[in-house]
């Protein structure tokens, strides 16, 4: 008898210990089953970049509330930046410190990025060692003074120390020179307003850091990460540096699929993030693009704050960050996008690119990390639904197709119809070494049928 049964319309998928043993039609019962026919059945969404400021923040969010909002959205796993912890993940002692922090509070299965900062080249080592999935760097002023940007001999030497561990570098890419230098003007004409913040974060700031990044990369023969390409012309900027020679990979985020500029003039600091919403054109490429799948993956960049900080008369002066972990899959169902592509870049690729063993597929002798959403179904979001620490999120009031009915954490069922059931916590995942780009993680038997 399986442990768990999950009865589909397809197939059934068998549970023994945590992984999946057999997936078949009218499979002998199970200890307990979960009736999901009728229901999309997706791998547990891996959301590989976001901040849950555990430990050192968690009056912004820590793991507690975080990893509740993130299987709420369906999320099984997920990697979390090394910044807005304090300390940050700058070496082995904050790994450490951290996986400690996260192991107490969180719910779903986590994974670790370590930082890039000036003078901390000697340290990557010491954290490849603990398991980070990679490291991040910030090309411009990340807002928090302990995680200074790399300047581009930092970025060199941290890339050429990444390369020799096998490890890829994810930035963030935006002109450090472009954005202070338009802020300072903005400022000093007295313009503190929405429109002023657009202007001082133009596409060409983007796309500079972007063409830049990949320059290095390809020279220190580094794997690069870029998160949350804003635009079509930043994605377009991406792709040539794929073309040459550059091992790149692409990510954007929901916010940059549903909203643009005139949204955030609407919406204001809840939607206020960097790189900025752009405007209908950027949003529409940026899209378009990733319907032609060249986009490799879809993360939350998950980044709240207290209320009190998305406050102030000037806009340059609110905490930029959207919070929005929990409804990544709900925004491409609503989009449109086909459940199988959702899969690819929501877990698939992710689990892929960044070496997760028997994680991102819906595969005998995987993990049990599954979804069940329906994909008719619709919600208004309100801050009644939202499992996140404070109720602040441009996605309020908005209405989006496919719900989430449960989320299965190694066959645990963690989130079930609004609530959270989960009774045990979630672990530290380390990469493995792969044999080639986007190598797979495990040989596997048989998937789930289209």
């Amino acid at each position: 008898m399986f442990n768990l049964v999950v009865r589909g319309d397809r197939a059934d998928i068998g549970i023994e210990d945590g992984v999946i043993s057999t997936i078949g039609p009218d499979l002998r019962p199970g200890k307990q089953e979960i009736d999901a026919r009728g229901l999309a059945i997706l791998p547990g969404l891996i959301d590989i970049h976001l901040h849950f400021n555990e430990p050192g923040r968690t009056e912004w969010e820590g793991a507690h509330t975080g990893s509740r909002a993130l299987a709420a959205g369906g999320g099984t796993l997920f990697f979390d930046m090394p910044l807005n912890s304090t300390p940050c993940t700058l070496n082995a002692a904050e790994f450490d410190r951290k996986v400690a922090a996260l192991s107490a509070a969180s719910i779903t299965d986590f994974a670790l990025w370590g930082g890039i900062v000036p003078g901390n080249c000697g340290e990557l080592a010491g954290m490849a060692e603990r398991g980070v999935v990679g490291f991040k760097a910030f090309l411009c002023n990340s807002g928090l003074e302990e995680f200074p940007r790399a300047d581009d001999l930092t970025l060199y030497e941290a890339m050429k120390e990444a390369a020799r561990l096998g490890l890829p570098v994810a930035v963030h890419a935006e002109s450090e020179e472009i954005t202070s230098r338009l802020t300072r003007r903005m400022m000093d004409q007295g313009r503190h307003d929405i429109r002023a913040f657009l202007e001082s974060r133009p596409v060409i700031a983007e796309v500079e850091a972007i063409s830049r990044a990949a320059l290095i990369a390809r020279e220190t023969g580094c794997k690069l990460h870029i998160v949350h390409i804003s635009s079509g012309r930043g994605l377009a900027a991406a792709l040539e540096a794929r073309a040459r020679g550059t091992d790149i990979s692409i990510e954007t985020c929901p916010h940059y699929l549903l909203f643009t500029e005139d949204d955030l003039e609407r919406i204001g600091a809840a939607a206020k993030c960097a790189p900025p919403l752009r405007s209908l054109a950027e949003r529409d490429a940026l899209l378009h693009a990733l319907r032609r799948e060249e986009v490799d993956v879809v993360a939350s960049d998950h980044s709240p704050c207290p209320p009190e900080l998305k406050q102030s008369d000037s806009f340059f002066e609110i905490w930029g960050g959207i919070a929005g972990v929990q409804f990544t899959l709900s925004a491409l169902v609503d989009l449109g996008i086909e459940p199988a592509r959702i899969a690819a870049l929501t877990a698939g690729f992710g689990a892929k690119r960044f070496g997760i063993a028997g994680k991102g597929e819906i595969a005998e002798g995987y993990d049990a990390d599954l979804t069940l959403i329906d994909l008719a179904a619709a919600q208004t979001v309100s801050a009644e639904i939202l499992h996140q620490r404070h109720p602040i999120s441009p996605y309020v009031g908005r209405s989006l197709r496919g719900v989430v009915r449960a989320t299965i954490r190694r066959g645990e069922a963690i989130y079930r119809d609004g609530s959270i059931t989960a009774e045990t916590n979630g672990r530290l995942v380390r990469p493995i070494a792969q044999k080639g780009p986007h190598a797979p993680s495990r040989p596997h038997a048989q998937q789930l049928p289209a």
